[in-house]
């Protein structure tokens, strides 16, 4: 298929999983916002009415009974209500399901395999969660009763002309295709240019997190004028966009307002050639004052909703565009697993002691962390390949998780929650007491997912998180980046677990490789590489 015949992100054709989950969470939550938009027309159309027959009465002299005046403010204060429960349903309706579909894309993440979640844009994840969830909520609450009430506010307001006059009703009835052919119109243009719009601030953003993630080079290379010049450049790009998206939006609201006026004009030259004597128009003549008012006052919400659902045209655009990146986001899958025969060989006849330190070593590239990570599956193997481990494990590893809080309590996440005394201990054993960067002890505070921590850090509160479990430790270079005194003290911590349970390391660390006792070579051929145990 051509470029040219490949659907668009946002056409409707195209199915997003996203945005049919999020309408069936929010059917409820739109029902209850229809409701209030709903009472909301029919009073502003009672306090039309009976403001009609109340200036019509006082203009002709009539007299006027207490009942008319009351239920002018009545209505008038009903219809104000009523506007306000819609307004702060619909948002309350909004936040509560853009929360939800936070929530569900998290958990999603969180079933994902690690290389997967490691595969996708910083930039793109960043929108997709902080973005795109209240661009779906607002098409799927506040557009979708937006064009619900295109559907049936009109047609209240027609049935209520039609009390006075059927012909009045049709007249403004027959003028609606045109707006609804504007709208089509430029709908293909607000379209494409919100799939331009997301464009570009997927690339600023994208572009945003590599900086910030690429800080301390750019500092280091005096280039922060340089970068701030591109992301300026990229940021001015994003809002021309925008507002290009805001013209053609506003340019459709005021084609509806245009319309609107000409429609009710029109109507007033027909009643008044009729109050004037000048003509005899069927449903426009012999009408007493009030009659006339009445429909000129109604009209206006005829059309009223049509305006609304234009102000809001290019919300079904924004929550297509983000729904469509949303779904492919989630729908990425885990990039193809590398070619390493030595690797699956290594797999097919590895046996593994119950306990002892197992080093993996190589150059880099050769496969020492894939071997790792597809011996406790989080990368996948070959399909007839069964993992020669079965044990609970324990995962040490630069980008372990770290939770928030103290570092005692980085220290128990997952291990079980062990006495605060075999805590200090290990953290002692590790130097993570006296370290003059996380001062505080025990209660130096931690950042989510360890923000404040170096990768050293990171390491050694992984180290002393695995000491604290009695599990199979598999650890990922455990001291690539650690300084002598702590990669010391990281190799003395595990080869004294390796005493009492299985150690498992792929590493480049020479005096670690020397302490093992089997080393696996996956750059070697397999019996070669599984046959020097020692």
């Amino acid at each position: 298929m051509s470029s040219s015949q490949r659907p668009s992100a946002t056409d409707p054709a195209v199915v997003h999983t996203i945005l049919e989950r999020t309408r069936q969470f929010g059917k409820a939550p739109l029902r209850r916002v229809l409701g209030w938009q709903v009472m909301r027309t029919v009073f502003r159309l009672g306090f039309a009415a009976a403001t009609a027959l109340l200036v019509g009465r006082l203009i002709m002299g009539a007299p006027v009974s207490i009942s008319i005046l009351a239920t002018v403010p009545l209505f008038l204060a009903l219809a104000t209500a009523a506007g306000l429960m819609a307004e702060r349903t619909q948002a309350q309706a909004e936040t509560e399901l853009a929360a939800w579909l936070r929530a569900q894309a998290s958990e999603q993440l969180r079933d994902m395999p690690a290389r997967t979640v490691q595969s996708l844009p910083v930039g793109g994840l960043i929108v997709s969660l902080q973005r795109h969830p209240d661009a779906i909520a607002a098409l799927v609450i506040g557009q979708s009763a937006a064009r619900s009430m295109m559907a049936v506010g009109p047609l209240i307001a027609a049935a209520t002309i039609a009390i006075v006059s059927w012909q009045a009703a049709l007249t403004v009835l027959a003028l609606t295709p045109i707006m609804i052919i504007f709208f089509v119109l430029i709908g293909d243009t607000i379209r494409r240019r919100t799939e331009t719009q997301e464009k570009a601030f997927s690339h600023l953003a994208g572009q945003f997190a590599d900086r910030i993630r690429a800080l301390p080079t750019i500092v280091a290379n005096h280039a922060i004028l340089d970068q701030e010049a591109k992301l300026r450049q990229r940021l001015e790009a994003y809002a021309h966009k925008t507002m290009g998206v805001l013209k053609v939006a506003f340019l459709n609201a005021g084609i509806i307002d245009f319309f609107a006026s000409l429609s009710i004009a029109f109507l007033a030259v027909l009643l008044g050639l009729g109050h004037l004597k000048l003509a005899q128009i069927p449903g426009f003549s012999h009408f007493e004052l009030w009659q006339s008012l009445f429909i000129l006052m109604v009209a206006p919400e005829y059309f009223a909703p049509f305006r609304r659902f234009a102000e809001q045209y290019h919300i079904k655009a924004e929550g297509l565009a983000a729904a469509a990146a949303l779904d492919r986001l989630l729908a990425t899958q885990p990039p193809a697993p590398a070619a390493l025969p030595n690797v699956d060989r290594i797999l097919e006849i590895l046996v593994l002691p119950a306990k002892g330190l197992v080093a993996i070593s190589g150059p880099s590239g050769s496969g020492k962390s894939t071997l790792l990570r597809r011996l406790i599956g989080l990368e996948a193997a070959q399909p007839r390949i069964t993992s020669p481990i079965t044990s609970p494990i324990t995962w040490v590893a630069t980008d372990s998780f770290i939770p928030p809080g103290k570092l005692t309590d980085a220290l128990a996440w997952g291990t079980g929650n062990p006495c605060p005394t075999r805590r200090a201990h290990v953290a002692k054993q590790l130097a993570l007491l006296d370290d003059a960067l996380l001062p505080g002890g025990l209660d130096a505070l931690v950042d989510a997912g360890g923000a404040n921590l170096s990768g050293g850090q990171r390491v050694r509160v992984a180290v002393a998180r695995a000491l604290l479990t009695d599990a199979t430790v598999m650890a990922d270079e455990p001291t690539a980046k650690l300084d002598s005194r702590s990669a010391a003290l990281v190799r003395k911590a595990l080869r004294e677990a390796a005493d009492k349970r299985l150690v498992v390391v792929a590493t480049h660390d020479e005096e670690l490789l020397q302490s093992a006792d089997q080393r696996i070579d996956v750059a070697t051929d397999v019996p070669l590489a599984v046959g020097v145990a020692i």
